[in-house]
């Protein structure tokens, strides 16, 4: 790992619309929007769970941070892939820098390098080599999770960026997609048919039979299976399509915004659509899944850009910079390290008494006040961990 240091982020600046990456400045917007997803993994959605039960729009927001059971998406069901898209617009600039300093070479060993790295992290996260737990002898080696997802998809479209020119990149995407509905829709599996249910569809059943070690909540199938790696390579590459247009200093950035906002639209619209026949499914990565996702991670995208690095209107996204910034780190420590146990200690048991409806959200308050103090403390001190 190395130490990278950059500029501190100003609060608002009044400056005309231009393009940040004209003057050879960090596009803010995408770390802003690393940190805002990582935000809720790292303890944002517990604020939410912890409100009191009190008013109609508590109930709505609460379930909007549950994840669906199978098919169809809440806000919760977009943070996972809203990441690996933002990977995918990260690594257009990273490996390009890579390409431009070092050569196509350099870059490869990059990609390789990182993704084992990630990979190998992941393994780590979800109890390592672990064989038991609580004293019950059962096998924990988890090889599919979030970070080695994260890993796949990092490793298979920087291969396709890297090999291909945009026509390849269009034609990869969309083979990766229309052959992952193709194979789930077309391919019938043993015993049961054609199916997209719970465990009787063909990507549960090729996990069951092909998948070793550790499945997640101990089901014979992982959510985070072997054949949805492959549409989720084609999420990152819709990052990449937008990483492109964002590093395209020949289009004004007032057009960015209006190309991202179009395309996601498309994209959510289209993913809903597609979902009529291959319905919209998280836990299987479905096609309809890949596009509604990337849809609206296009438009998160073009509106952190429209607010940050166009109008400049950035103090109310610091914290997600001081996130942004370390955003895997954070992750990482965040498994190690319990903020929900420190918490309590500051919170004790009278004040808890005291606070009544209010404590179990005061509680989730001071666990993310503390994350955020850590990594703005990683931040003020210009650590930022980059494999």
């Amino acid at each position: 790992m190395t130490t990278q240091a950059t500029a501190p982020v100003p609060g608002y600046e009044t400056r005309s619309p231009a393009d940040p990456l004209r003057a050879g400045q960090r596009l803010v917007s995408l770390d802003a929007l690393r940190g805002f997803d990582m935000f809720w993994i790292l303890g944002g959605e517990t604020l939410i769970q912890a409100l009191p039960d009190n008013a109609p729009v508590v109930g709505f927001l609460k379930d909007q941070f549950e994840h669906r059971n199978w098919e169809g998406v809440a806000f919760y069901d977009l943070i996972f892939p809203l990441f690996v898209f933002i990977v995918g617009v990260s690594l257009v600039f990273s490996l390009s820098k890579t390409i431009a300093l070092d050569g196509k070479a350099a870059a490869i060993r990059r990609v390789i390098f990182r993704s084992v790295a990630i990979y190998v992290i992941g393994i780590l996260y979800y109890h390592g080599l672990r064989t038991d737990r609580n004293g019950q002898e059962h096998q924990y080696i988890r090889l599919m999770g979030v970070l080695q997802r994260i890993a796949i998809a990092y490793f298979g479209a920087s291969l396709i960026f890297l090999f291909f020119g945009l026509r390849g990149r269009i034609i990869a995407t969309a083979t990766l997609l229309v052959g992952y509905w193709a194979l789930l829709t077309f391919v019938p599996v043993p015993g049961v048919g054609h199916s997209f249910a719970e465990g009787k569809n063909l990507t549960n059943w090729f996990d069951s039979q092909y998948l070793p070690l550790f499945k997640w909540e101990f089901k014979d199938w992982d959510p985070e299976g072997l054949l949805s790696n492959f549409p989720a390579i084609a999420t990152c590459m819709l990052g990449v399509f937008a990483g492109l247009l964002m590093k395209n200093g020949r289009v004004e950035p007032m057009r960015k915004v209006t190309w991202l906002l179009a395309a996601g639209a498309a994209g959510v619209l289209l993913g809903e659509l597609c979902g009529l026949q291959f319905p919209v499914i998280k836990k299987l990565w479905t096609s309809s899944y890949v596009l509604v996702a990337g849809g609206y991670g296009a438009i998160m995208l073009a509106l952190f850009y429209l607010v940050i690095d166009i109008w400049r209107i950035r103090g109310w996204s610091t914290p997600f910079v001081w996130i942004g910034m370390n955003a895997i780190t954070l992750y990482v420590i965040e498994n190690i390290l319990d903020f929900r146990a420190l918490s309590l200690r500051f919170v004790g048991e009278h004040a808890r008494q005291w606070l009544g409806l209010w404590a179990p959200f005061t509680v989730a308050a001071v666990a993310v006040l503390l994350m955020l103090l850590l990594a703005r403390f990683l931040y003020k001190r210009q650590i930022f961990l980059r494999l």
